[in-house]
C-alpha cells in the first residue's frame, strides 16, 4: 500500500490499472512533452459519409474486440446513443470492450446487460448515477472504473492515456459531411462541449443525428474535418431528461439560508466588484447562490467578466440582465440556456478540454474568481465528497469540482448540516473527491468553517459579522444532534479508481460488505 499526501491507503499495483502515480498535490505532475496523434484521415470528392444504420457504422469502423468506444452525455439522462450502439454491438457479438463515458445516468440501466453477456469489461467515466452506479459498488465490473475529472479526461485523451477507437457523437442536428451542433433541430441540448476532445482525437468518430440539414450546418461544435460517418437516426435524445439527476434550485428556507451566507461569504471576500468571474455546481443550494449574488450585483451596478461551467437558466437571466458579459458554456443544465446559446452571441460554447484540462496552454478555471461547490460529505481536513453517499453508494462523480476548486481564487463548499439525519461533517470522508488545501470554506445552516490555510479570509468574514466557527467545534454541534454515524464497511476489492485532474491517484473505492 501506499499512503499518498492526503492520508488515503492506495494499492501499489491495481488490475487493469496504469502504473499507480499517488497524488502529492494538485500541480504536481508536467503535461506529456508530445500530445496523442489526431486522426485526420481524408475524403475524396463524390465519397459519401452518410450510412443508413448503427451496424453498418460497426463494419465501416472496423470495430473488434477489445476496443474503446467513447460517448458524451450532454443529453443526460435523455441520452438514447449509448443504448443504441452498444445493443447493434452486441448483436454482432463483439466483446470486451471499454467504454469511455464522460458521464452515466440511470437511463444507462441496460449497459448492465452488456457486462454480464461480456460485451462491455470496462469502464471509465466523470459522473455515475443510478443502477450502473450501484452495481459497480457491488463488484459488477471485471475491472476497476476509472473516474476523472471533467479536465482530467481531456487530459487524459490528449495525452494517449485514454486512446478512442470509435467516439459516437449525439448530435440535435448535422449534415451530410459531418458538421454538427446542439443548438438545432427537435432534440436541441445546447453545448455539445465534452465531445470535442473524442472527435479530435478518437481513431474514427461517428455521428449520430435526427436532423439531417442541407450542407453546410453552421455554427458547428465540431467541423467536418474531424468526422468520418454519419447516421440518421429516429431520436437522439429527450432534451427534457438534460434537466434532470441534480438540476434543480433549492426552494426550502433552509437552503435558501445557506445560499444567502454564502452569497455574504463571496461579498465579503473582496471579489464582488466588477470583472468578477463565478461558476456553481448544478443543483440545491449552489443555484441558489446565484440569485442572492445577482441582488448584490444589480444593487451596486457590478459587471461581471464571465459565467462558467454547465450553464443554467439562472445564469441566462444573469447575462440578459447585463450582470456577466460573456457566458462559456461547456453543457447546457436546461431547455433555456439551450435556447440562449443558440440566440446570444455573448452565450460561448467552449471544449472542455478549453474549460479544465490542466495540461494544455491555458484553461478557464485558471482565471475563475468564485467556485460554489456541492458536497456529500466533507471532514475536518476540509477534503470533499461528491462520489459516494453515507451509505457508500456512488451517487456522482467530481464532474467540474475537483477542477475548479484548485484553480479559482475562493472555493466555497455549500451544504445543509445535516442529510438524512446524517452529520455532513465527518472526522474523514468515505471517498476523497476534492483535497481540501483546495478549498477555503465550508458554509452550513449551522455556521462557516475557514480552512486555517485562509486566515485572512477568516478575519474578512468575521470583520462582517458572518457565523465562523471552528471546524470541529461545528462538526460536534451537529453530531449532538444526530450522534456519530457507523462506518461503512467494506471489502479489500478496488471496484474504482478516483484520478485527480493530473492523472495522479487521489483515492480508491472498494466494494461493500455485504
Amino acid at each position: 500500500m501506499i499512503i499518498n499526501s492526503v492520508g488515503r491507503m492506495i494499492p501499489e499495483q491495481i488490475m487493469g490499472y496504469k502504473e499507480v502515480i499517488p497524488y502529492q498535490s494538485p500541480h504536481n505532475l508536467n503535461p506529456p512533452e508530445q500530445k496523442a496523434p489526431g486522426y485526420p484521415g481524408k475524403i475524396l470528392p463524390g465519397e459519401n459519409k452518410l450510412l443508413p444504420t448503427i451496424e453498418e457504422a460497426i463494419k465501416k469502423c472496423d470495430l473488434r474486440d477489445g476496443m474503446t468506444i467513447s460517448f458524451h452525455h450532454h443529453f443526460r439522462n435523455g441520452d438514447y446513443v449509448l443504448n443504441m450502439v452498444l445493443e447493434q454491438i452486441a448483436k454482432k457479438g463483439i466483446k470486451d470492450l471499454k467504454i469511455a463515458a464522460s458521464s452515466i445516468f440511470p437511463i444507462h440501466a441496460p449497459l448492465l446487460e452488456h457486462i454480464k453477456n461480456g460485451t462491455v469489461s470496462r469502464l471509465s467515466c466523470n459522473y455515475m448515477l443510478g443502477p450502473v452506479a450501484e452495481a459497480m459498488c457491488n463488484g459488477a465490473f471485471e475491472y476497476p472504473v476509472i473516474f476523472r475529472t471533467h479536465g482530467g479526461r481531456d487530459r487524459a485523451i490528449e495525452a494517449g492515456e485514454e486512446s478512442i477507437d470509435v467516439a459516437f457523437i449525439g448530435a440535435s442536428a448535422a449534415d451530410k459531411a459531418g458538421n454538427f451542433n446542439g443548438t438545432e433541430g427537435p432534440s436541441a441540448c445546447g453545448s455539445l462541449g465534452y465531445s470535442v476532445s473524442d472527435c479530435m482525437y478518437a481513431k474514427k468518430v461517428v455521428v449520430l443525428t435526427d436532423y439531417l440539414v442541407p450542407y453546410p450546418l453552421a455554427p458547428a461544435s465540431v467541423e467536418e474535418t474531424h468526422v468520418d460517418y454519419v447516421i440518421k437516426v429516429d431520436s437522439v435524445g429527450d432534451p427534457a431528461g438534460i434537466a434532470t439527476g441534480a438540476v434543480r434550485m433549492v426552494r426550502d428556507p433552509l437552503g435558501l439560508y445557506i445560499a444567502k451566507l454564502a452569497s455574504d461569504v463571496i461579498d465579503a471576500s473582496g471579489l464582488l466588484k466588477d470583472g468578477i468571474s463565478f461558476q456553481t455546481g448544478a443543483g440545491g443550494p449552489t443555484l441558489a447562490v446565484a440569485k442572492f449574488l445577482s441582488e448584490k450585483m444589480k444593487k451596486r451596478g457590478i459587471v461581471g467578466s464571465f459565467g462558467s461551467g454547465g450553464i443554467t437558466s439562472y445564469f441566462v437571466e444573469m447575462l440578459q440582465d447585463g450582470l456577466f458579459r460573456y457566458l462559456l458554456d461547456t453543457q447546457c443544465f436546461d431547455t433555456v440556456a439551450a435556447k440562449s446559446l443558440k440566440e446570444n452571441p455573448k452565450h460561448i460554447e467552449v471544449s472542455s478540454s478549453r474549460y479544465a484540462n490542466p495540461h494544455n496552454k491555458g484553461c478557464i478555471v485558471n482565471n475563475l474568481d468564485v467556485m460554489i461547490l456541492g458536497a456529500t460529505e466533507v471532514d475536518v481536513d476540509f477534503n470533499v465528497n461528491v462520489h459516494t453517499t453515507s451509505d457508500g453508494i456512488v451517487i456522482g462523480g467530481s464532474g467540474g469540482n475537483a477542477d475548479t476548486a484548485a484553480c479559482s481564487k475562493l472555493a466555497i463548499v455549500v451544504t445543509p448540516a445535516i442529510r438524512g439525519r446524517m452529520p455532513i461533517i465527518q472526522e474523514k470522508v468515505l471517498t476523497l473527491t476534492t483535497p481540501g488545501e483546495t478549498v477555503d470554506c465550508i458554509v452550513t445552516d449551522m455556521g462557516i468553517a475557514v480552512n486555517p490555510r485562509r486566515k485572512d479570509l477568516e478575519e474578512k468574514l468575521l470583520a462582517m459579522g458572518l457565523p465562523v466557527k471552528n471546524i470541529y467545534d461545528l462538526k460536534n454541534s451537529i453530531e449532538k444532534l444526530t450522534g456519530k454515524p457507523e462506518k461503512i464497511k467494506t471489502t479489500d476489492e478496488v471496484v474504482a479508481v478516483v484520478e485527480y485532474r493530473n492523472g495522479s491517484v487521489i483515492d480508491v473505492i472498494r466494494k461493500l460488505s455485504n
